[in-house]
């Protein structure tokens, strides 16, 4: 099993909630924490590759470094792209789309 989260908000409750309400509901409760990736990181199974830009300005990278420190701290193995400059949408450069086509190649291949 192998996931890219590219430019990911990790916890809902700290992206911006106009938008999270549309498709979570009002008030902020239990079920944010539950969908949480940050609350479940300690739950990864398989391989993970996390893309994020320093400067997204959609999605704050703080979401992405909360679920980067809960994987270290459950001691889970998975990649950080993290790219200098780079904003919302990163993942879509060519160098995010190769590197992301090798990380597939690399955890999905088939056995021989």
């Amino acid at each position: 099993d192998a996931a890219v989260a590219d430019c990911g908000c990790h916890d809902n409750r700290m992206d911006k909630v106009w938008w999270n309400e549309l498709y979570m509901g009002w008030p902020i409760g239990p079920h944010y924490e539950t969908n949480s990736n940050v609350v479940n990181a300690h739950k990864l199974k398989g391989h993970l590759q996390l893309v994020v830009g320093e400067l997204d300005t959609n999605v704050d990278p703080a979401s992405t470094m909360q679920v980067v420190d809960a994987l270290v701290r459950a001691d889970k193995d998975f990649e950080l792209l993290l790219i200098p400059g780079g904003g919302h949408g990163i993942g879509s450069s060519p160098y995010c789309k190769r590197r992301r086509d090798e990380f597939f190649r690399r955890h999905l291949q088939v056995a021989k």
